[in-house]
């Protein structure tokens, strides 16, 4: 086939794919059944012209003669949809999911695979490792068809992500078990042993190509978290993405397929922290053009492939089919109707109704995957015939049946379900809404109408029309049952933090947070709404503390400087913590606005001040973890205000020079070059202020008042050999069967001290441990931090030489003794 050929043939999968789009929508079928359609209808007609075309077009046969491989799939499109998926998923709310994706994926793909193969057994003579291959093969799902329609009817967000996060990591299993089976198969072992099976699994490959049958483990080394990796502008991460791939697949020996998950994954992750917003932005709409293509192009292509799959079907490999129909029907529904619901019990996954698990289930549909692991099994030669044509009739029959009956009537079954109409209350919600915008529609229309002097009988007329319609509508919301004060409440907080992430967005667009806090702060905001959705208030309070608490990676990161005196990720992590935190307090202060411009005629005024009142709890919580980190990092948060208005007043700027320009005041030239210089000042006001925690150490000891009298030359010398420990709330500092060697001085926050069962609190600027330290009888004491505490640890040889020289160190100490009453002859202050 020369060149002129392959590009025509390309030229004209590339329009019927063009095609199929307006088709599906208008025929209402997903799009990928259109194409496994049109795809095995072209096939057909292939194979005819194939067998005919000499007679009745000469010259053609070689154009129809298609002879696709496994390899066009494997090493060709399917890189570029995996890469696309990975790098699409919200992987900080796919982190709260991760169990049930997990189990969704790996285990659904291990219970079907072994349900198919151990019930074709009894019907076929295919040893039990060819059908076990056979049940890993047909095991995954492609649910774009449910996610698409789930996105149309407003399923709920979590639902959809567990959905999507389950096709990724689905693939990769099954692809797994496909070449672990594969082994056994080509090495001629019709039912491994257990021993068997763990040293397969041990030396055998993840996956297997169509040329040798060897796929392998682990990819992560391949991955751009990697150690070297340079990152790539947008235009050059294609050729990179194959690369990984390619060097996975061919020369580390490693799963290809797992390799380009895991750069997807990763690029996602710190990407938005090292490219460009525009970079990242072009990196994603690239990525989501080339994936669409390459979908269309594994659905078309391997539709191509049915009838040849087919070639030889009997009446027989029909009763087979339906024997897998059945055994993955059952596989799945177990997995929805027992594991699902146990994960729900077990607060590890969301509550999915029977509705949304009924097409869940139906909605399993086969595709190119499957077909593309069917073709590679019988394209390889190491496979005895008789498999070849039983696996790949039974996928191809599999498939079909999931595409021509399920995907066919998913909708209908979606509109059978009721998952289409809107529930009772967002019905009364939406006659709400629409009175109210009719509202102001009217008001703006009647301002226009003025402004433009309009014939006044055409106005007249208009409005008489207008107002028959605005009477209708608020009639429809008066007639309905009134929406109870609570879903009142619950339905504007959903809005409220709806709003919150269209602001976080935009001071993204106005590049006032930069890519990757703006993504932390979006999940935050997801959380939000998802939770408020379904549990209402509460779950709105405890969804905005949850977003001030420090994380796991925080934590981890005190526990580094605490125990090992490694303060970089802290210092990161912190610096982070401040502009979230400022940035969100501003967002909070204006969303008010919107409540009394907005909620406040759609719901009222008795639930607008109720929501008034939860924003000012929020408020107020951000704000006392601000002051809360201004205390244990003065200056910084300054330093962070300043920043923000430097870019604030650069973003008003190129308004500024945008507008003149529109208006024709000033040339392309010079706008181009003022934009330059706007953008130049842009990188220098985008580099963060370092966090120093030495730094800040110094300032803490120059700001306690016991160190107050020291000249600067001691109080330098005593914060280099104070060491500063970050406690969380809750943490226990000293237990009662602690024998103390050191004291604590409390730079910021609260501590609570038992000693023989009595309790008091200190806080900034007080001290513990020096009394147990200095007393000549043990005292029993247990201290817990009962908020963020910053604490300048100083040990107990230290200490005594400190107390020594310093007046007011020892005066403190006998005020702290007499006031808990422990005379002061016992304790040993001097040498």
């Amino acid at each position: 086939m020369d060149v002129i050929t392959l590009v025509g043939i390309v030229a004209a999968l590339f329009i019927v794919i063009s095609l199929s789009e307006p088709l599906a929508d208008w025929s209402r079928l997903p799009y990928t059944v259109v194409l496994a359609i049109i795809g095995a209808l072209i096939g057909s007609g292939a194979i005819y012209l194939v067998d005919h075309g000499a007679d009745l077009l000469p010259g053609t046969v070689e154009i129809f003669d298609l002879n696709i491989r496994a390899s066009v799939f494997l090493y060709v499109l399917l890189p570029t949809l995996l890469f696309q998926v990975s790098l699409g998923l919200n992987l900080r709310r796919m982190a709260d999911d991760w169990v049930p994706i997990l189990v969704m994926a790996v285990l659904a793909v291990v219970v079907a695979t072994f349900a198919i193969g151990y019930a074709l057994t009894p019907f076929t003579t295919l040893p039990l490792v060819a059908c076990l291959m056979l049940g890993a093969i047909v095991a995954t799902t492609d649910p774009s068809a449910v996610v698409s329609i789930f996105r149309n009817i407003a399923a709920p967000q979590r639902l959809t992500r567990i959905v999507e996060g389950e096709s990724l990591l689905n693939d990769a299993a099954a692809i797994a078990l496909f070449g672990f089976f594969l082994t056994f198969v080509m090495l001629g072992v019709p039912n491994p042993t257990l021993r068997d099976a763990l040293v397969g699994f041990r030396c055998s490959s993840s996956v297997a190509s169509p040329r040798d049958g060897r796929w392998r483990g682990s990819a992560w080394p391949c991955s751009p978290g990697s150690a070297g990796f340079r990152w790539p502008r947008s235009r050059s991460a294609s050729p990179c993405l194959y690369v990984t791939y390619l060097v996975a697949d061919q020369i580390l020996g490693v799963s290809g397929v797992i390799a380009v998950v895991m750069a997807g994954m990763t690029l996602n992750f710190l990407g938005p922290g090292r490219l460009s917003p525009a970079n990242l932005a072009n990196l994603r709409e690239i990525w989501d053009v080339l994936a669409h293509w390459a979908g269309a192009l594994i659905f078309l292509l391997a539709a191509l492939l049915v009838p040849r799959l087919l070639g030889d079907i009997r009446l027989h490999d029909l009763f087979l089919i339906g024997i897998v129909v059945l055994a993955a029907t059952a596989a799945r529904l177990i997995m929805l109707s027992v594991v699902l619901p146990l994960l729900t019990a077990l607060r590890l996954s969301p509550r999915v109704d029977r509705p949304y698990r009924v097409a869940i289930l139906w909605g399993g549909l086969r595709g190119a995957v499957t077909l593309a692991l069917a073709l590679a099994v019988t394209e390889n030669l190491r496979v005895p015939e008789d498999i070849q044509r039983e696996v790949g009739i039974l996928a191809t029959g599999f498939t079909l049946f999931t595409l021509l009956v399920q995907g066919t009537t998913l909708r209908w079954i979606i509109s059978l379900l009721g998952l289409d109409k809107l529930t009772p209350l967002d019905r009364a919600l939406s006659n709400q809404v629409i009175a109210v915008a009719l509202q102001n529609v009217r008001e703006e229309v009647a301002e226009t109408a003025k402004n433009h002097e309009l014939t006044h009988e055409i106005v007249r007329a208009e409005a008489k029309r207008f107002g028959e319609r605005l009477d209708a509508a608020v009639q429809r919301a008066e007639s309905v049952d009134d929406i109870p004060d609570r879903d009142k409440i619950t339905l504007g907080l959903v809005a409220l933090a709806g709003r919150e992430r269209d602001m976080i967005l935009d001071a993204f667009h106005e590049q006032l947070v930069s890519a990757r806090l703006a993504e932390r702060m979006l999940s935050d905001a997801d959380r939000l709404i998802e939770r408020t959705r379904a549990g209402g208030r509460d779950e709105y309070r405890s969804a905005g503390r949850m977003s001030l608490a420090q994380g796991r990676w925080y934590r981890l990161a005190i526990t580094l400087h605490n125990r090992l005196r490694m303060s970089r990720l802290l210092a990161r992590l912190t610096a982070d913590r401040f502009e979230i935190l400022l940035n969100q307090r501003l967002i909070l202060r204006d969303l008010h606005g919107y409540i009394d411009g907005k909620i406040r005629r759609i719901h009222g005024r008795r639930v607008a001040d109720l929501l008034h009142e939860l924003l000012k709890r929020r408020e107020d919580e951000t704000q006392s973890a601000i002051d809360g980190l201004r205390l244990q990092y003065p200056g910084y948060a300054e330093e962070i205000e300043r920043r923000f208005l430097r870019r604030t007043s650069l973003r008003l700027e190129e308004r500024e020079y945008d507008l003149l320009f529109q208006d024709g005041l000033i040339g392309r030239e010079l706008h181009t070059t003022l934009k330059q210089e706007i953008e130049a000042n842009r990188r220098r006001a985008d580099a963060r202020p370092p966090l120093d925690l030495a730094v800040q150490k110094t300032e803490l000891v120059r700001q306690f008042p016991l160190f107050a009298d020291m000249d600067d030359a001691s109080r330098s010398q005593l914060s280099r050999v104070l060491k500063a420990r970050y406690a969380q709330p809750g943490e226990a500092l000293l237990r009662k069967r602690d024998v103390p060697r050191e004291v604590c001085f409390i730079a910021s926050g609260a501590v609570e001290v038992e000693t023989a069962g009595q309790r008091h609190k200190l806080g900034r600027g007080e001290m513990f441990g020096q009394l147990s330290l200095l007393s000549r009888q043990t005292l029993r004491t247990q201290v817990v931090a009962i908020s963020h505490t910053t604490l300048l640890v100083l040990d107990e040889a230290r200490f005594r030489r400190l107390l020594e020289r310093n007046q007011a160190l020892r005066t403190a100490v006998m005020e702290s003794a007499v006031k808990r009453r422990i005379p002061i002859d016992n304790l040993v202050i001097s040498g």
